[in-house]
């Protein structure tokens, strides 16, 4: 049975992406070793202490195979079909090769309106929190059978990038079939240099990425786009050829392979640039001076115990500004609770919620990872 690890929060985190390519060998159905050989990999470095969150491409890709299509369709609905089918391959295939090390998955998947609508971020976060506190590995893939053209995050490097924010990931990693970012395309110039590092946010980045291949939506573009994205919030990213014997453990080690591009900023002032940005607030809570000390002195979360008033009208997920009794900015994040829910709860210890509202979704009002103090 797996066990919670209580102190699992603390931990390291990657998000590990693994693109089309590389899982159907370029069409030609799933490929079942390089999978073993990246979840024995995945399975090492999480006995190790890194939490990992693994976004998988290959649904379309391996239900294209399963029905015989040799091109990837126009369609949407063709895609969605070719999603459909290829799923159930995709996830059976992660689910026995991780319990081969007594790991359990968890199949989240995801559509780009998820993660854009304030109250579906805070309950995807809230869910992917959890599964890695059981140590169970999250297997992300975009929710092609339902996506549509408007919705979709058009490639699953842009939706490893929004999940690396989303669990406030230490490292991105995506496995390519190419050894990294050049300077020019490798395919057609044999003297491209490989950049082995630079800032996530160099105007020179997209300058050097090709286009996309066949099977995925994705290209070296995305990615560097996605390592912008992941930069946000302090996250490193690797560009990696997933085809080196070995690459995740190695990396681990410290080895250079491909291109790493780095955030600008460390990662806690990333993170709290990226929460001041967020949106607008939408109200305030006013707090108590008990309250102002525990946000300032001890960096934890808001509990609804401190706050003595509310203000505006506001949803779950929605930013609002935290005041002291003098009306000062103490802090912001995104909150918990609507504003009819939070006035009835004020002043309350959280074990009262639940018979209060007659429900509990979060114990604090705002969480401290939620949240950026001034």
């Amino acid at each position: 049975m797996t066990k919670q690890n209580k102190n699992n929060g603390n931990k390291p985190c990657w998000v590990i992406k693994i693109g089309s390519a590389l899982l159907t060998s370029d069409g030609r159905g799933l490929d079942e070793q390089a999978i073993a050989d990246w979840v024995k990999q995945m399975a090492q470095l999480q006995n190790q202490g890194i939490r990992i969150v693994l976004v998988s491409s290959g649904a379309v890709a391996a239900g294209m195979q399963r029905l015989g299509w040799t091109k990837r369709p126009h369609a949407l609905y063709q895609q969605q079909v070719a999603a459909a089918i290829g799923q159930m391959g995709l996830i059976q295939l992660y689910e026995s090769a991780f319990q081969q090390y007594d790991l359990h998955t968890a199949q989240i998947l995801l559509t780009h309106e998820d993660l854009s609508n304030r109250k579906r971020y805070l309950n995807a976060r809230g869910t992917l929190r959890e599964v890695l506190k059981l140590n169970v590995i999250p297997v992300i893939n975009e929710n092609d059978t339902v996506a549509t053209d408007e919705i979709r995050f058009g490639d699953n490097d842009s939706l490893a990038a929004m999940v690396a924010n989303l669990v406030e990931a230490d490292r991105l990693v995506i496995l390519t079939d190419q050894d990294g970012l050049f300077d020019r395309d490798p395919r057609k110039f044999s003297d491209a240099t490989l950049i082995q590092q630079a800032k996530a946010d160099s105007n020179e980045l997209e300058a050097y990425a090709g286009d996309s291949g066949s099977l995925g939506r994705g290209g070296m573009l995305t990615k560097v786009r996605a390592a912008g994205r992941a930069a946000r919030s302090g996250a490193s990213t690797y560009i990696v050829n997933g085809h080196t014997e070995n690459i995740l453990l190695r990396l681990h080690k410290g080895e250079t392979h491909g291109t790493l591009l780095v955030p600008a900023a460390r990662r806690i002032a990333a993170r709290k640039q990226w929460l001041a940005i967020h949106m607008q607030p939408c109200g305030d809570l006013l707090l108590d001076s008990g309250a102002v000390k525990v946000l300032r002195e001890s960096g934890r979360s808001l509990l609804p115990v401190g706050v003595t008033a509310v203000n505006g009208n506001f949803a779950r997920g929605d930013m609002v500004r935290c005041l002291d009794q003098d009306g000062r900015e103490v802090a912001r994040g995104l909150v918990n609770y609507s504003s009819l829910e939070a006035e009835k709860i004020i002043g309350y210890a959280s074990d009262r919620i639940e018979s209060i509202l007659g429900y509990v979704d979060e114990a604090e009002l705002i969480h401290r990872d939620n949240m950026v103090v001034f």
